[in-house]
């Protein structure tokens, strides 16, 4: 691996490679399976999809067009056939085999007598054209490897969880390894988690879209640098509810979707990561990677994933929010209890009352 040969640090990981980052030691638990895998994988398997059938369309042509016109029974020599030489379902597979990639071996051939061979054949060799067209995109594409390009799009091993504007916001780091930018590249994060409809049914993988607090102001971004993604907790947000002791025993996944366009070869590529709850940092921030140096800009990819700890509530956004918001709360010191938060916000509480 590439953080093996000292290429790129190991506290954030290519979204393409095998699961071999290093992982934060926590105590197990038991939990669900993960939905999305870091590299981007997706851990759904398919079963029980019914196979289509395939069938040799012009072969099956050329066939009946013999048949329709009494090619396939013994004629007197003055009897002219659509096409010569065809006496069952294999000469008539051959002869299209021979029309789709154009072989001539000299021993069938069609004739002026059938109007219908004639227009099949037109249509057979558009087709064949048509073929051949996507075939080489195919290749073009398959040279190409978008999920290459894909592999230099990174993303933090972490995600945290701090205050930024007096708001509690959920934040991660992406860059981009090349020169080559990517063009209207946008990002999108859903929330999946088991959710329990008001009639009782039980959704295992809800996924639930979170809107972006982007540095450009909307999903589009332009990934010169590393830029630190945000998502504002507010009432819209489904992780209004959530704490930092609550972040240790739920069972959440955000899933994170980069899309846009190479530069060099104008295909679509994507990359996706996820973070679970445990790879979720409360009370921390990115530091930061770029500095000014003789008149350009330089960043420093060996601080990508590093953070720091900082003043952070441990409630969540929604008591901050009734407590009335920052202006009236004091900030617990990096590393304090988070039970002395909500004493402070339950005794201001009840004075309010």
């Amino acid at each position: 691996m590439l953080s093996r040969k000292g290429l790129i640090p190991e506290d954030y990981l290519l979204t393409r490679l095998a699961e071999d980052v290093l992982q934060p030691k926590f105590k197990t638990k038991t939990r669900k399976a993960r939905f999305v895998a870091k590299n981007g994988t997706c851990n759904v398997a398919h079963t029980n999809i019914r196979e289509q059938g395939r069938w040799l369309l012009f072969g099956m042509i050329w066939w009946l067009i013999a048949f329709a016109h009494g090619d396939l029974d013994a004629k007197g020599e003055d009897f002219v056939p659509c096409v010569t030489d065809i006496h069952s379902f294999s000469s008539a597979f051959l002869f299209s085999i021979e029309v789709q990639v154009t072989i001539g071996f000299g021993g069938r051939m069609i004739t002026e007598e059938c109007v219908s061979a004639i227009v099949i054949l037109i249509l057979q060799n558009i087709v064949g054209l048509v073929i051949n067209a996507i075939m080489l995109g195919c290749i073009f594409m398959k040279t190409a490897q978008a999920n290459r390009r894909a592999e230099t799009l990174i993303f933090s091993k972490h995600a945290v969880i701090t205050v930024r504007n007096n708001k509690l916001c959920f934040m991660f780091r992406l860059g981009d390894l090349r020169k080559s930018m990517i063009i209207s590249a946008t990002v999108h994060m859903q929330v999946v988690r088991k959710t329990v409809t008001n009639e009782g049914e039980i959704v295992p993988l809800d996924q639930i879209d979170i809107q972006m607090d982007n540095p450009v102001g909307t999903n589009s971004i332009f990934l010169v640098s590393p830029l630190i993604i945000s998502h504002v907790i507010d009432k819209n947000s489904p992780l209004y509810d959530l704490s930092a002791a609550d972040l240790q025993h739920e069972d959440i996944e955000v899933i994170v979707v980069l899309e846009g366009v190479v530069e060099t070869t104008g295909i679509t590529t994507q990359a996706r990561t996820s973070y679970l709850s445990e790879e979720i940092l409360w009370g921390q921030r990115f530091v930061s990677t770029v500095s000014e140096e003789d008149g350009m800009y330089a960043v420093d990819y060996s601080k990508f994933g590093n953070t720091v700890k900082v003043a952070t509530p441990s409630c969540s956004a929604r008591v901050l929010d009734e407590a009335g918001g920052m202006e009236r709360f004091k900030l617990q010191e990096p590393g304090g209890g988070g039970a002395s938060v909500r004493r402070r916000i339950k005794h201001q509480n009840t004075k309010e009352l």
